[in-house]
């Protein structure tokens, strides 16, 4: 599959203004007109001087000044008035433009502080007196003003004082609005009331036109069809709109000023924009009389006389829009072009810069985590990844708005917003806006803003202003000086710190708020903004390219650590605020009706609130009645593309106490490692044209403004563009049924996997979980492929039934889900109800994309008709005849046992028909010539896939339907399981009993053809079971030694099966199969040269869902298990006998070619039935192409996220694909082997014989998947499937060579002839009479000490072990005895050797994680 191609940085780049062209502009100026009333008009000029007159010594006003004599609302002003030598001061201004204007004012009481830096101090008069504003005394420190002047050329446009007022807060006179009130008081004495300066700050322009901006140019011409540009973006571009003014001739142009911006679209998504505006030349031929004469350009005397020394202006920007907030690589980039067009001249033109950015800068990802921009020799930028969090993608500054706010006024906004009043956030730096607005709607979170959102609002379209909805809206702060405030407006000024609200019309108060999570948030955000004064500094404007490489991310660690904790803080008190939400949602359990989707519903409102603390109730109400808040509801209960984050916050929630006074000490937003990559990414500039001659090329473009794009010069892509994807969450639909776990279930599987692996039995029930992991992830394909898409998914519910109803593995939560989104995408809502029950008797409480999923199947799959009286009638009387069907088993065992006893002392033949071996007419089982070569035991019950032995073709109708009449009965129908898919009971005992001889059941007799075996074998000393009362049952059904289990659970457990471990479909089938598949997992240490088996692989995996490698159990050393596989295929057109091994054919205890097979008696041969290839008592066959190969053993979690990988990349229906094998190997055989180990229903097998046949891709639902249930067969081994010739050979291959048993393998290499068979049956006599010690001390005598002995690949343990089920088979040997005793004689033997020594000679046996993986993963392997 081709590689993704990266997203882009930028989509499209716009410039916006007026046209200046030569053609007349309209002659009406664009007014807006927003509600409320007009203030008087600003002032043409700013604040330049501030003087101190002492009224009582005589001074009088300046000239050109102005005198405060009044309070904002008319009270008189006289600072220590009425006082014995009070200097009465009266403080003054004056405007004007002959040099920089004041920007800042202060108060300075002498002697307790120091001025400020660049500040300066007003202490004396205009007349050379002490401008002391406080009273005469001893008591009163000395109070003067201090002044910040603007600095020198800072031009026309700079900020500036442009008003002063003082108020009197005795008198009820509060801060005016857009005003800055110094905090020192004017009249610190005891006598007069307090007095506070205020001033406002603004940019006093005069002789200017305003009008809409229109769009100038852009590039690419074409929209693209996933984003195409909207028609408002020149008025975000100016959103004080496109400016012409009439400056002095002399002024300079100021600096350019940056603004960013967000377009929301219909559905919620997000577009950034940034704005780069500034200053050209407007020709003066453009302008009419009247507006040249609004301009000054004309003389207001002598109609028509130009006046000269002026110049004419407009305001242009240029801009460019992006899914991503990358602000500073924007302001980077445009100021790059601006400098670039006021330049020159210039080799390249402007378009190429451009077109070469848009189509050859991406967006940092995993692949490029870092991409550094090289522009031009002298500028660059640097890109870096963001953050990966769950948290939503926004290009929020919760820096800004703390130090903008302080922590008090951060929580009164968080407070209207969470009950949806109108903000106005209002700053003379655009920039500031958008940031501060989207952390505004990001504090909320989980809660998402659903009313009007504009952080950058233009003048024509301040009449949302007026709206009657709540709204979030940012405006520069110009417009106040036209315009008042509305009255039901919450109005924040960044500039000045303030929040402005009419008093008839105030949100809550914080105490409202829930106590303890309000006092540990203020506290937090308290504490960090302490910090942030000390080390916050504003972005860097410009850096060097070593500053880039090097400390640029030193410099921003600290900043985005302080991000990262004040957007912690806002998410703990968000969390604090709904916990337990959960708990009271209402799920959909029935036909949808009108109004199943109203909050009311879906939620339970009153319960919520009384759970909540009484002093909350109010703000909680007021809550509980937002849009944001039954949005968050309804995105809760139908899902949506936000599952992600709405996840990440329910463990969020789960993490958090609201009880306690601290934070917790774990961070809930946490920086994820990125990637491990240290890769930086160049980008080149563009590339000069070249010359012929090979001279240096002339620079030819040289512009005296922002040019007008021309198409020509753009750079033409390298490769078509196509549709870009959208950032964010997940871009598949709620209801695809593409099952993959989110981040967040990842991170807790991981965590929880770390967990497990220091417990044993923890580490084994995780792997087991992870394996049904991984067939539920197959799930989506298998049912696509089933014949009955209904019946699959009834299986898929069997499975979690059975999953339930064992011990050894708890679903997760992936499992359901899955199985709803099938319900959902296939209308079986009823199936979808059932399986959420089982969900909540299991302990599991969904989450919101589980939940999501589970409401869309209710609700919008079709429910079925009919009555449902009649359905619960049925159901009735369908428990009411499984009922008596329980109390009548017991009468019918009763019945087989009288009659099994009756018929013991037959024949052989009629000994097997009164055991209940024939079944009655009309039974699965066949029997033919009185062989038992086709059946073996297994004391496993049927697997949820159908057959109880299925390891070979995919789910076929009969097996669904033997499955779904297997397991959807339950426990309640035990008895009529039994009948249908197992044999009767007392087989495995009453074989066993005939196998060995026993003091209570005598012997049969032999037949007379049959002579006994001349060698006693050692079986007759091992096999003796002791006296026991007729009560009592040992654990497993077969042990060394042990009694034999007659009890009904574990003889009802055992199931009859052919030696293909299938049940046949049709009494005359005897063919073999097609196509045999053989696998093992036995794989190699080269470190110590040792067999390392399954359950030892499966204990040194790590938790780790991406290492491959296992620790040798031997030498602890890693290694990277193989899992090594092996093809039969049977498929010849003639097809010829096999003949029989060595030492087989002249065995006189083989039976004859087409002869009847081995009886009872014959102890040799019936061992010999756990060998598959034993057909009818002879082996036999076609000649078979055999294929083999080896790929990596993956653990469950690393095979789960592979897995994962590869149906996101590629979609679920490649896991029906013949081409699987061969495209994916790893992935296919491993998970074949999982599927095979635990019985799980799977079509993977088919793929193989549909591979091999080549067979086109076919439509669903396939014909090849359902083929002959014999015609593919797995089996799955536990030793190695081709030995190595060079090492020793196991001990069971050498008992098997020295009784003539037939092997799968012969072995190709000689045997040593110290392993005799008087050491094995040494080695069996010695642990058959309980003293293992002996027998290990023995076969270590016997080896001798390495490295000089005797070298067994396989271990001591393993080797007395496969030896011990070579002799008594398989089925017949308690392993879990065997382990009991063999750790007994372990201990014992340690005592005079030490477990070191036996350590190292390899004797010890496996730890207990193989114990535990061996005892959950089912029985024992073949070898």
């Amino acid at each position: 599959m081709a590689e993704e191609r990266p997203p882009r940085l930028v989509d499209y780049f716009v410039i916006a203004g007026l046209a200046g062209n030569g053609a007349p502009i309209p002659e009406e100026t664009w007014v807006p007109e927003p509600s409320g009333p007009l203030r008087p008009p600003r002032p043409a000029e700013p604040i330049t001087d501030v003087a101190v007159i002492a009224r009582a010594l005589g001074e009088e006003v300046p000239q050109g000044y102005t005198c405060i004599q009044a309070s904002t609302g008319g009270h008189p002003l006289e600072l220590s008035a009425g006082l014995l030598g009070g200097t009465q001061p009266v403080i003054c201004y004056r405007r004007g433009r002959d040099k920089p204007p004041l920007v800042e004012l202060g108060v300075l009481y002498e002697g307790k502080e120091r001025p400020k830096p660049g500040f300066q101090v007003l202490d004396t008069t205009p007349y050379s007196h002490s401008a002391n504003l406080a009273p005469p005394g001893p008591g009163h420190p000395r109070t003067y003003l201090t002044y910040r002047r603007a600095a020198e050329g800072a031009g026309l446009h700079a900020l500036g004082i442009t008003d002063l007022c003082l108020v009197l807060p005795s008198k009820g006179e509060g801060t005016p609005h857009t005003y800055c009130r110094l905090p020192r008081n004017l009249n610190p004495g005891m006598w007069g009331p307090a007095v506070y300066l205020c001033y406002k700050v603004g940019l006093a322009k005069a002789n200017t036109l305003v009008y809409e901006a229109e769009l100038l140019g852009r590039y690419p011409e074409e929209d693209n069809e996933a984003f195409p540009l909207p028609e408002s973006v020149p008025v975000f571009c100016l959103p004080m709109g496109a400016t012409i003014e009439c400056w002095p001739a002399q002024t300079k142009y100021p600096v350019p000023v940056f603004s960013t911006f967000v377009l929301t679209g219909a559905a919620g998504d997000k577009v950034y924009g940034a704005a780069l505006q500034f200053y050209e030349a407007f020709p003066r031929a453009s302008l009419s009389e009247r507006q040249a004469r609004a301009l000054g350009l004309l003389s207001a005397v002598e109609r028509g006389r130009a006046l000269g020394g002026r110049a004419v202006r407009s305001r242009r920007a240029i801009a460019v829009l992006s899914r991503w907030p990358a602000f500073p690589a924007f302001r980077a980039f445009l100021t790059f072009l601006y400098r670039y067009s006021v330049s020159g001249p210039h080799r390249l033109p402007l378009e190429a810069h451009i077109s070469h950015f848009i189509h050859n800068v991406p967006f940092p990802s995993p692949q490029r985590p870092r991409i550094l921009v090289q522009m031009s020799p002298y500028d660059n930028l640097l890109l870096c990844q963001p953050v990966s969090s769950p948290l939503p993608l926004s290009g929020a500054s919760f820096l800004q708005l703390l130090q903008s706010l302080g922590p008090e006024l951060a929580i009164m906004l968080l407070l209207a917003v969470l009950t949806e009043h109108k903000l106005l956030v209002h700053s003379l730096r655009p920039d500031l806006l958008t940031s501060v607005c989207e952390a505004l709607v990001s504090m909320t979170f989980p809660l998402h803003w659903q009313c009007p959102y504009i952080p950058l609002c233009p003048l024509v379209l301040a009449d949302v202003l007026s709206a009657p909805v709540p709204f979030i809206v940012g405006i520069h702060s110009s417009y106040f000086d036209l315009h008042d405030p509305p009255a039901d407006v919450i109005c924040v000024d960044l500039d000045t710190n303030t929040l402005f609200q009419m008093e008839e019309k105030k949100p809550l108060s914080p105490r409202s708020l829930p106590r303890k999570p309000y006092k540990v948030l203020l506290a937090t955000l308290t504490n960090l903004y302490q910090q942030l004064d000390q080390t916050y500094t504003g972005p860097e404007e410009e850096a060097s390219l070593e500053f880039l490489l090097t400390d640029y991310e030193a410099v921003c660690g600290r900043r985005a650590q302080l991000e990262r904790e004040v957007q912690g803080a806002f998410l703990r008190f968000m969390s604090c605020l709904l916990k337990g939400y959960r708990d009271f949602l209402r799920p959909l359990t029935k036909a949808p009706s009108e109004g199943s989707r109203d909050v009311d519903n879906l939620f339970f409102l009153q319960g919520f609130l009384k759970s909540r603390e009484r002093s909350s109730h109010k703000l909680y109400s007021q809550l509980l009645r937002t849009q944001m808040f039954s949005q968050f509801i309804e995105e809760c209960s139908f899902g949506s593309t936000r599952h992600a984050a709405l996840e990440f916050f329910d463990s969020c929630v789960d993490k958090v106490h609201p009880e306690q006074d601290k934070p917790e000490p774990a961070a809930l937003v946490e920086l994820e490692e990125l990637s491990g990559s240290e890769l930086t990414v160049f980008i080149t500039p563009p590339e000069e044209p070249p010359v012929p001659d090979g001279s240096e090329p002339a620079p030819q473009y040289c512009y005296d403004g922002f040019p007008e794009l021309r198409a020509e010069l753009f750079e033409s892509p390298q490769e078509q563009a196509g549709a870009l994807p959208v950032p964010g969450p997940s871009r598949s639909a709620p209801s695809s049924p593409a099952p993959r776990r989110t981040k967040q279930e990842m991170k807790v599987a991981q965590q929880m996997a770390q967990k497990s692996a220091a417990v044993p039995d923890m580490w084994a029930r995780c792997l087991l979980g992870h394996c049904y992991g991984l067939w539920f992830l197959c799930l989506p394909a298998f049912v696509r492929s089933a014949p009955s898409r209904v019946q699959a998914l009834h299986t898929a519910y069997h499975v979690l039934r059975q999953m339930e109803s064992t011990k050894g593995a708890r679903p997760d939560e992936v499992c359901y889900r899955v199985l709803m989104q099938l319900c959902s995408h296939y209308g079986q809502p009823v199936l979808s109800v059932r399986v959420m029950l089982d969900m909540r008797q299991a302990g599991i409480v969904p989450n919101t994309i589980t939940y999501g999923y589970y409401n869309k199947a209710v609700l919008e799959s079709k429910w079925p008709s009919g009555t449902p009286g009649g359905r619960l009638r049925w159901a009735k009387l369908r428990n009411v005849v499984l009922g008596a069907a329980q109390f009548r088993q017991p009468l019918r065992e009763r019945w087989r046992q009288q009659a099994a006893a009756a018929q013991e002392a037959g024949s052989s033949q009629t000994v097997i028909e009164a055991l209940g071996v024939l079944e009655p007419r009309g039974s699965p089982v066949p029997w033919r010539d009185g062989s038992l070569s086709d059946l073996s035991l297994t004391g496993e019950e049927p697997a949820a896939g159908g057959s109880p032995g299925d390891s070979g073709s995919a789910l076929s109708a009969q097996s669904a339907d033997a499955l779904e009449g297997l397991s959807g009965r339950g426990p309640k129908a035990a008895g009529r399981q039994e009948e249908a898919s197992t044999p009767r009971r007392g087989l495995g005992a009453r074989l066993q009993q005939l196998l060995t001889p026993s003091r209570r059941i005598p012997p049969p007799e032999l037949p007379a053809d049959l002579a006994p075996a001349a060698r006693r074998s050692p079986m007759d000393s091992l096999l003796r079971p002791r006296e026991r009362p007729g009560s009592t049952a040992s654990e497993s059904s077969a042990s060394l030694g042990s009694e034999w289990d007659l009890s009904e659970s574990s003889v009802s457990s055992l199931s009859l099966r052919r030696s293909s471990e299938r049940l046949s479909d049709t009494p005359g089938s005897s063919q073999p199969p097609s196509l045999e598949i053989q696998l093992s997992s036995c794989s190699l240490c080269r470190a110590c040269d040792s067999l390392v088996f399954d359950e030892d692989i499966m204990a040194g995996w790590a938790p780790d869902d991406s290492n491959l490698n296992t620790t040798c159990p031997f030498c602890a050393c890693p290694f990277v298990p193989l899992l090594s596989v092996q093809t039969f295929d049977s498929r010849p057109s003639a097809p010829s006998p096999r003949p029989a091994p060595a030492g087989v054919s002249g065995s006189k205890d083989a039976p004859a070619p087409g002869g009847p097979g081995p009886v009872l008696s014959d102890r040799r041969s019936c061992l010999a039935l756990d060998e598959p290839q034993l057909c009818n008592g002879h082996l036999g066959g076609a000649s078979r192409q055999v294929e083999g190969g080896a790929w990596a053993y993956l653990s469950p979690l690393v095979l789960r996220k592979e897995l994962e990988s590869l149906v996101e990349n590629e979609g679920s229906e490649v896991l029906a694909l013949p081409e699987l094998p061969a495209a994916h190997p790893i992935i296919f055989w491993n998970l074949l082997w999982y599927f095979q180990r635990l019985r799980l229903p799977s079509i993977l097998p088919c793929l193989v014989l549909a591979s091999c046949s080549g067979l086109p891709a076919p439509q669903a639902p396939s014909p090849w998947l359902t083929p002959d249930p014999a015609s593919v067969q797995v089996r799955l081994l536990w030793d190695v499937l081709t030995p190595d010739p060079s090492s020793c050979p196991p001990l069971y291959v050498l008992w098997r060579a020295h009784s003539q048993t037939p092997q799968r393998v012969a072995w190709p290499g000689p045997a040593p002839e110290s392993l005799s068979l008087d050491l094995l049956e040494s080695v069996l006599r010695y642990f058959g009479l309980n003293e293992g010690h002996k027998a290990i001390g023995l076969l270590l005598e016997t080896l001798g000490l390495p490295p000089t002995g005797l070298h067994l690949q396989r271990g001591i343990y393993r080797e007395i072990l496969f030896l011990t089920m070579a002799v008594m088979g398989k089925d017949h040997k308690d392993i879990v005895n065997f382990d009991r005793r063999y750790k007994t004689a372990f201990n014992k033997l340690a005592s005079n050797m030490g477990k070191e020594e036996l350590r190292q000679r390899r004797a010890q046996m496996p730890t207990p994680k193989a114990i535990d993986c061996r005892k959950y993963f089912g029985a024992p392997l073949e070898f």
